[in-house]
C-alpha cells in the first residue's frame, strides 16, 4: 500500500508531488488569513457607512470589493491547478499499488474478492489517504495561523464563562471541540462502525464473485445468489440503523456548533464592546480554529471507511504472502 513512497521509480511523484501539494495548502491558508483580515475591514466600513450616510465614497467601496475578488481569484486558480495535479498524483499512487498486485496476481486470483481488492480498494485507499492527509496538514496550518489571530482579537473582550480572561475564547473553542470529538469516537466505538463497514464490503465481495462465476457456470442457481444477497441485505440494514444513531449525534452537534462562537461572544455583543468588523473577524477565526480542532470529528466517517479499506487490503496482502510461502516450501 505504501510502495509509492519507497520505490525509486515513484519517488519523484511521491515526495516532490507531496511537497507541491503541501506548499499549495500553505499558500491557500495564507490567502484565507488575508481574507479574514479583509472581512474585518470591510464590515467596519459597512458599519461606518450605515451609521453616517456618505461617510465613505463609492470608490472606496468598489476598491474593497476588488481586493476581495483578487484574493478569491488567486485562491480559485491555485486550488483548481492543484486539484488537477492531485488527480495525477493519486493515479500514480494507485498504479504503484496495482503493479505489485499484478505481479503476484497468479497467487492472489484464488483469494475471495481479489478483483475487488485490486480494482476498487486501491482507488479508495489512495483517494482517502490523500484526502485525510492533506486535510490533516491543512488543519494544523490553520491552527498555527489562526490561533494567534483569535487570541489577539479576543484580548479585553468579555467571554461567556471566562469573563475577561485573555485565553477564554481559545479555551472555549478547545473544550467545545474536544468534547464533541470524544463524544463521536465513543459513539462510533459503541456502534462498531468499522466492523460493520468491513463486514459489508466482505459480503459484497462474495456476492460479486458468485455473480461473475455465474456468467459462465450454469450450475449456479438463483437460490445460491439469493442466499448470498440475503447476507448483503442484512448487513446493509444493520449499517443503516447504526449510521442512523451515529448521524443523529453528529448532525445534532454540528448544528449546535453553528452558534458556539455567538454563545461565547454574547457578553461582548450585548455590551457593544466590539465593532461589526471585529465580530466578523473573531467569528471566522474562531470557526477556523474550531474547525481545525474538529478534524477527527468532521473526518470520522471517512476515517471509518479508510480503516475498513486498510483492514481488507492488509488481510489480502497477508493471504498473498502466505500463499507465496507455501509455494516456496512446496
Amino acid at each position: 500500500m505504501f510502495k509509492f513512497f519507497t520505490q525509486k521509480k515513484w519517488q519523484l511523484w511521491s515526495w516532490i508531488g507531496s511537497f507541491v501539494i503541501l506548499s499549495s495548502l500553505w499558500v491557500q491558508v495564507q490567502i484565507d488569513v488575508k481574507i479574514n483580515k479583509w472581512f474585518g475591514q470591510f464590515y467596519d466600513m459597512i458599519q461606518k457607512a450605515l451609521a453616517a450616510p456618505n461617510s465613505i465614497t463609492i470608490e472606496e467601496y468598489w476598491s474593497s470589493l476588488l481586493s476581495f475578488i483578487t484574493l478569491a481569484g488567486t485562491y480559485v486558480a491555485l486550488a483548481t491547478v492543484v486539484a488537477f495535479f492531485t488527480s495525477h498524483y493519486l493515479f500514480r499512487w494507485r498504479t504503484a499499488m496495482i503493479e505489485w498486485y499484478h505481479s503476484v496476481y497468479d497467487k492472489a486470483r484464488n483469494i475471495e474478492g481479489a478483483s475487488q481488492r485490486v480494482q476498487e480498494d486501491t482507488i479508495k485507499f489512495s483517494r482517502i489517504m490523500e484526502s485525510l492527509g492533506t486535510s490533516f496538514i491543512e488543519a494544523i496550518m490553520m491552527l498555527i495561523e489562526f490561533t494567534p489571530i483569535l487570541f489577539g482579537l479576543s484580548i479585553g473582550i468579555p467571554i461567556l464563562f471566562f469573563g475577561d480572561w485573555n485565553y477564554g475564547l481559545v479555551t472555549g473553542a478547545f473544550i467545545w471541540t474536544i468534547g464533541g470529538t470524544l463524544f463521536l469516537i465513543i459513539l462510533g466505538s459503541i456502534l462498531r462502525l468499522v466492523g460493520v463497514e468491513y463486514d459489508l464490503q466482505k459480503n459484497e465481495a462474495s456476492y460479486r464473485k458468485l455473480l461473475v462465476i455465474a456468467e459462465d457456470d450454469v450450475t449456479i442457481r438463483p437460490k445460491n445468489l439469493d442466499e448470498l444477497f440475503n447476507d448483503v441485505r442484512k448487513i446493509h440494514f444493520k449499517s443503516y440503523i447504526r449510521y442512523f444513531y451515529f448521524n443523529l449525534g453528529r448532525i445534532t452537534y454540528l448544528q449546535a456548533n453553528v452558534l458556539s462562537a455567538y454563545v461565547f461572544l454574547a457578553p461582548a455583543i450585548v455590551a457593544g464592546v466590539v465593532t461589526l468588523g471585529v465580530m466578523q473577524q473573531i467569528i471566522r477565526a474562531f470557526g477556523r480554529v474550531e474547525g481545525s480542532m474538529q478534524y477527527i470529528f468532521r473526518s470520522w466517517p471517512t476515517i471509518i471507511e479508510l480503516a475498513s479499506v486498510y483492514k481488507r487490503l492488509k488481510e489480502f496482502e497477508s493471504k498473498i504472502n502466505s500463499s507465496e510461502k507455501i509455494s516456496e516450501k512446496s
